[in-house]
């Protein structure tokens, strides 16, 4: 936990409902360990999505499809999504869930590794939301980087590993210093790229928000 359990927990009490399908998929995933994004997170994308209005958003990581029929309702209608996930037995319930929501129209679920899907990828974007594998994120901004437009925001999602991030690799179980050491190396370039400006918010398991810039 980063911020105060007491805290979460009322920022959570005055959350409203997504509606129902979205509190459906919700239950669905907590019963079933289908990693989602957070109440808080819920918020921050949906605020972050009405500011920017974007065109066209990237997804790389769909799990069940809730984050982006969330996204695809706090969109402006001619906004499109592309989204990606690899884990076969998650892709069928978020067809369905997307169809279910009356998004077919709106969300692209590409099926396969992002690592093989994103350097196919031709359009470019200006809102792109990473929540896939944690050890794998430097490698996917690598990919993404040049479709993504001046003025287009990157949030990337489970960054701060529940605190685990600032402890030494020595602290952390030998397992998981790989996955450790390669999202420090992450933070490092998002806050030291010249072509992106980055904070760090310490909300949900961490997230970062990155702004794509000009470069003359």
């Amino acid at each position: 936990m980063i911020v105060d359990e007491r805290i979460v927990t009322y920022l959570h009490s005055l959350e409203k409902s997504n509606g129902k399908l979205c509190d459906e998929i919700e239950r669905y995933a907590h019963k079933t360990d289908v990693p989602i994004i957070r109440k808080e997170m819920e918020s921050f994308l949906k605020v972050m999505i009405s500011i920017k209005a974007p065109s066209n958003i990237l997804e790389i990581g769909t799990a069940i499809g809730y984050s982006a029929i969330l996204m695809a309702a706090a969109m402006p209608e001619k906004c499109k999504i592309t989204t990606i996930e690899n884990y076969e037995k998650r892709i069928p319930i978020a067809r369905e869930n997307i169809e279910k929501a009356g998004f077919s129209d709106r969300i692209n679920l590409i099926e396969g590794d992002a690592l093989k899907v994103l350097p196919g990828l031709k359009e470019t974007y200006d809102f792109v939301f990473m929540d896939a594998a944690k050890g794998q994120y430097m490698n996917y901004l690598e990919m993404i980087i040049e479709k993504v437009e001046t003025g287009g925001i990157i949030i990337c999602d489970n960054v701060l590993q529940e605190g685990d991030i600032v402890k030494s690799r020595y602290g952390i179980e030998r397992r998981n210093r790989t996955i450790h050491g390669r999202m420090r190396d992450f933070l490092y370039e998002l806050k030291n790229r010249n072509d992106l400006e980055t904070t760090v918010v310490p909300i949900g398991d961490g997230i970062t928000v990155s702004v794509r810039k000009e470069i003359s």
